[in-house]
């Protein structure tokens, strides 16, 4: 299978906070690199110690939460939408729609970077489905289909 071609190489925090409403500590990826034609790219987290979640989850066993890895797969593709759509590069609301499928497979601890695979299954209007693979080390530590909705 032939890929798309890049229409973003790198889209940075900048970038990303230009694009999306969220902030910290709700704002849960630090770039998208190699955005496709087809609606498809890499969300990157780099998980640190420091982050306010490890205070309760858990203190003797630093886990990232799973719930955070679904939600950067929603703000990936939120970038991915806003930025592949002419006209939509403002910021705009994302709201989840579903929840599909969703596995947690390996835990993330930190120090692990987090790759969100995302690529799009499904589009109408302002909707848009996508499925998601979170890797670390090219292995999928979780998965999940997420549709969201871009409001004004």
């Amino acid at each position: 299978m032939v890929e798309a071609p890049v229409r973003f190489d790198v889209v940075s925090i900048d970038d990303i906070l230009k694009t999306l409403p969220h902030r910290y500590p709700m704002l849960l990826i630090d770039r998208v690199i190699n955005i496709r034609t087809d609606y498809s790219g890499i969300g990157i987290k780099n998980v640190t110690f420091n982050e306010p979640c490890f205070l309760g989850h858990f203190p003797e066993r630093p886990v990232y939460p799973g719930v955070m890895m679904i939600e950067a797969m929603a703000q990936t593709a939120g970038v991915i939408g806003i930025k592949s759509v002419e006209g939509t590069e403002k910021p705009r609301a994302v709201y989840f729609l579903t929840i599909d499928k969703c596995k947690f497979r390996k835990p993330v601890m930190p120090g692990d970077t987090v790759e969100y695979h995302m690529r799009s299954i499904g589009r109408r209007k302002a909707m848009w489905w996508f499925h998601g693979d979170a890797k670390v080390n090219g292995a999928i530590v979780a998965e999940a289909d997420v549709g969201a909705m871009l409001t004004d």
